[in-house]
């Protein structure tokens, strides 16, 4: 009996330890009560929330101690956009055929484009359409016109240190050079597919 209580006792330490970690940052606390609201209203499983909060928990506490020193810069894969001509249609094939939780359509006239987010347990997928114009997107559906991936969007601790070494290594940013606040509400910058093997690459802090 003594046995059993202490494994619960242990099993209970971990879990009030994690809320607390939680708790004791503000973006993680907020990301937490939107997901809990998600969960409460059936958009979101609990399992594929309490999965995003355990890997932002992660990134935030551990993931740049464990890569100090190390060579490598980008950190997890944030998400892979695909650009779809019928962003409705898109996000009911990811929500009712292959039964994701998908986000409700936000504007971002800034980006030109629509944007919906599906919630996986280890990524997103970010669906984009054309909003207005000139929309970064339009080319790319006038060559793809059934749609495709357009992007993919690793994490960095730091985006100013990132663009730096990137720029000293020879790597092109587009646009002005400058983060601009991407989708998430955080600074974001796009590099040149010529010099990333074929592929738009977006960097997001975190």
């Amino acid at each position: 009996r003594r046995s059993g209580q202490a494994r619960e006792w242990l099993w209970s330490e971990i879990t009030e330890s994690v809320r607390a970690a939680v708790e004791s940052r503000e973006d993680l606390r907020r990301l937490a009560e939107s997901l809990e609201g998600d969960v409460a209203a059936g958009k979101a499983p609990a399992a594929v929330a309490a999965r995003r909060i355990v890997d932002a928990l992660e990134t935030a506490e551990g993931f740049r101690e464990r890569r100090k020193g190390a060579d490598a810069m980008i950190g997890r894969l944030n998400h892979v956009a695909v650009a779809v001509p019928d962003l409705a249609a898109a996000s009911a094939v990811y929500r009712d055929t292959l039964g994701a939780p998908v986000s409700e359509p936000v504007d971002l006239p800034e980006h030109g484009v629509t944007t919906v987010f599906v919630d996986l347990p280890n990524t997103k997928i970010e669906l984009l359409a054309v909003l207005g114009e000139p929309s970064p997107i339009a080319g790319f559906l006038e060559r793809n016109p059934g749609g495709g991936i357009h992007h993919v969007c690793y994490e960095v601790g730091d985006i100013e240190a990132a663009r730096a070494r990137l720029e000293a290594r020879g790597a092109r940013v587009l646009g002005d050079g400058r983060p601009k606040i991407g989708a998430h509400g955080k600074p974001v910058l796009f590099l040149h597919p010529k010099d990333f093997c074929g592929t738009l690459v977006e960097l997001e802090q975190v």
